[in-house]
């Protein structure tokens, strides 16, 4: 059986290249992704940089695309709050303007209904008796996915008198 690292070192630039845009292509991907998948081919830092600079030449990686398509996305399949998306996205190295822009994309209106919603449901899911430890669970279920605290406090007020 042959070893992955005999493999990559087997392969020519120009494959390297058509496996990373095969790697983008399957989903957005930020520099960080591509930089860390790269690493596995050992590559010269040229090599490197050619390559990332030829997948933007050819729109296969684009950081601003990335940012706001993971910003909405993360908003809508997993109900994240916006303190946990620019987290997240911070992770990922991604600039502070484009955290900012990516995070104004998010409609307001259907951020505050996802919130009201969202924070309803939970309550109701949590099925501790005790008020503080239900206070508790609650808060630290919505503080986790990043909504924020001040709006976490004031509804598990609202929804416990």
């Amino acid at each position: 059986m042959e070893n992955k690292f005999n493999v990559s070192k087997t392969l020519t630039n120009k494959e390297i290249l058509k496996k990373m845009e095969r790697f983008c292509a399957y989903q957005e991907r930020c520099h960080e992704e591509v930089n860390s998948k790269l690493f596995d081919f050992y590559l010269s830092e040229e090599e490197k940089s050619e390559i990332i600079y030829s997948l933007m030449q050819n729109n296969y990686l684009n950081e601003e695309r990335f940012a706001s398509l993971f910003a909405i996305s993360k908003f809508h399949q997993k109900k994240w709050g916006k303190i946990r998306i620019t987290n997240e996205l911070k992770f990922r190295k991604i600039s502070a303007y484009l955290i900012k822009k990516s995070i104004s994309e998010i409609p307001t209106d259907e951020y505050l209904e996802t919130f009201e919603v969202l924070s309803e449901k939970t309550w109701e899911n949590i099925t501790e008796k005790n008020r503080i430890k239900k206070r508790k669970k609650f808060c630290d279920n919505l503080l986790r996915k990043g909504w924020e605290s001040d709006w976490v406090y004031k509804k598990a007020v609202e929804l416990e008198g």
